[in-house]
């Protein structure tokens, strides 16, 4: 599930060529703080999945909102 998550995620990427030094910017919108910049594209879409991987294993162990992706929800639920 969490692979599928990622995946659906990364398909919202937005990138774009800086224009001060021509490297790659990314970000994922909804998924702040989620963001990543190289000299070449395929190196910035792996370190944008490599940080959003990261964002959502810390917003699961502190219990933050995720966002719902293609109907995957990763949210934590309370059990009683």
């Amino acid at each position: 599930m969490l692979r599928q998550y990622i995946q659906a995620a990364m398909r919202q990427a937005r990138y774009e060529i800086l224009a001060d030094d021509g490297s790659y910017y990314g970000e994922i919108t909804g998924f702040d703080g989620v963001f990543a910049n190289a000299a070449e594209l395929e190196t910035c879409r792996d370190q944008l999945e490599q940080v959003l991987e990261d964002w959502v294993f810390l917003s699961i162990s502190e219990r933050h909102s995720i966002p719902v992706l293609e109907g995957i929800d990763l949210t934590v639920k309370e059990t009683a």
